[in-house]
């Protein structure tokens, strides 16, 4: 995130400086330099041992994007007139704990990088892009997809970046009509003798009335294609998810389900549900549950629970705080947190309770 429009995967947006760019005549453009920078120190009851599967004991940590994911990128739109416009973003996730690529598939550009036209008719676009199917994860999650203790975390657990960094891909967005909106994608995957292989789509589904939302989203992705990433985005799953949301003032509750169908896998449904509340304009509380569940064999499943309290130093400057408990059964193996290192990484947990807790800052430009 989704924060992103997503963040995350998934980062809040932020102001920016704009450098002008030459235009031709009758247009405006303009490029946006923006990012995220978000560090924090992770402490954690129980490790899981990558080797082994087992429990490490606990550890400390300095970790990269503790609340959103740390990246940088570049915006770029020009008026092309008659309302329509012309959009392209690329986008890099970075590691602040060790100055290496992070929070993306890999790649130096792997979050996001497509060019778009928007116009009364919608939106289309072309290339790396975010789901349907994840725009929706972020929007119906309290806790805004934190890195720490929100849904991103039994996501990547059971998908990896499969659905968030998806390549090769079409999409068009309906414009708001009524207060639905609905999107659509296709990952254009293929290889020798096999058009279907790799091929990824979603649709999404979205009502919003400005006090109650709803929204459906779907997925299917296959496995194979000729896209190679760092980070596998290609696992193959079928994807469905259902959700809900109510604000009343600075007081937002939300609610979901999740379904994730994995080839090899997992066959998970995941409930999850929390609320969002700003004591004052500067100052956030927030707190969510996730309860995941093997289909196959419901002797697999977990819950994890997480707090936070966000501060606003700055219009730019956040400091925050998180604590989160998960408690796996059978096989299950949801962790804390989404640091991607393969080294300290909590995205795993282990058999049995793991509390943990991070705290940090993040600084948006």
């Amino acid at each position: 995130m989704l924060k992103t429009s997503v963040s995350l995967a998934c980062a809040a947006a932020s102001g920016c400086a704009l450098l002008c760019v030459p235009a031709a005549a009758h247009a405006e453009g303009s490029v946006t330099l923006y990012g995220i920078v978000d560090g924090s120190v992770l402490v954690t009851s129980r490790t899981r041992d990558s080797a082994t599967g087992q429990n490490d004991g606990a550890r400390v940590s300095v970790t990269d994007s503790g609340l959103s994911p740390s990246m940088f990128g570049l915006a770029g739109k020009e008026d092309l007139g008659g309302g329509l416009t012309a959009e392209f973003k690329l986008e890099s996730g970075v590691n602040v704990a060790d100055g290496g690529l992070n929070n993306s598939n890999g790649n130096l550009f792997g979050r996001q990088a497509w060019l778009a036209l928007r116009g009364d008719f919608g939106e289309v676009k072309t290339g790396l892009q975010y789901s349907p199917f994840f725009l929706a994860l972020y929007d119906l999650d309290p806790r805004g997809c934190s890195q720490f203790g929100s849904s991103l975390v039994p996501y990547l657990n059971n998908v990896v970046g499969t659905g968030i960094f998806n390549a090769n891909a079409l999409s068009y967005s309906t414009p708001v009509l009524a207060g639905f909106q609905g999107r659509a994608m296709i990952g254009l995957g293929g290889e020798a003798g096999n058009f279907s292989a790799g091929r990824q789509y979603s649709l999404s589904l979205r009502y919003d009335n400005g006090t109650l939302a709803a929204q459906a989203a779907f997925y299917d992705g296959n496995g194979g294609g000729t896209v190679a990433t760092p980070l596998p985005t290609t696992v193959p799953f079928i994807g469905r998810m259902l959700g809900a949301s109510y604000k009343i003032g600075s007081l937002t509750a939300k609610a979901s389900f999740a379904s994730y169908k994995v080839a090899g896998g997992f066959s998970s449904n995941v409930y999850g549900g929390g609320l969002d509340y700003f004591v004052l304009p500067q100052f956030d509380v927030n707190g969510g549950a996730w309860f995941t569940s093997d289909r196959n064999d419901t002797g697999n499943h977990s819950i994890l629970a997480a707090i936070g309290a966000n501060y606003l130093l700055s219009r730019a400057t956040t400091l925050y705080a998180q604590l989160g408990v998960v408690d796996n059964h059978g096989a299950m193996n949801t962790g804390l947190d989404v640091d991607g290192r393969a080294v300290d990484s909590a995205l795993y947990g282990v058999h049995g309770t793991t509390v943990g807790g991070n705290v940090g800052v993040r600084h948006i430009f």
